[in-house]
């Protein structure tokens, strides 16, 4: 099934791999690893994660919305992708400090990972892509 997705035409934001699976990972981080952080933690690492993870299939279904102006797209992917960044290093910082779902953590480090790389060269096609339209 995923073979046929990922061959299918993009008709939406959600038809993006890169999508899906920041979104999916943002789930389990809400679920799985946030509720494992101390409450002096709330203000703290709790609340950059929540705020990172949620930001960056929101700024690809946002960038999406933009593809039609010449660096929109760009400029969110850009955005989404210091925003995987931004979730490693917190999510890196859950294990180390507290020891929190290693496991799912390190899953979790891999798709942002992933992500950041597809992000890269979905920016890279895009840009390509808009200036041969404009020969």
């Amino acid at each position: 099934m995923e073979n046929s997705k990922s061959k299918s035409s993009i008709k939406s934001f959600k038809d993006l791999e890169v999508y899906r699976n920041t979104y999916e990972a943002c789930i389990i981080v809400h679920r799985k690893i946030l509720p494992g952080l101390p409450k002096e933690e709330k203000y703290g690492l709790y609340d950059q994660l929540s705020r990172s993870t949620k930001a960056i299939p929101r700024l690809i279904a946002e960038g999406y919305a933009k593809r039609h102006q010449r660096a929109g797209f760009q400029k969110y992917l850009d955005d989404a992708m210091g925003e995987c960044n931004e979730s490693i290093v917190s999510i890196e910082q859950v294990k180390d400090i507290y020891n929190i779902e290693s496991k799912i953590c390190d899953e979790i480090i891999a798709i942002y990972d992933k992500s950041g790389r597809q992000m890269y060269r979905l920016s890279e096609a895009w840009s390509n892509f808009k200036s041969r339209s404009k020969e």
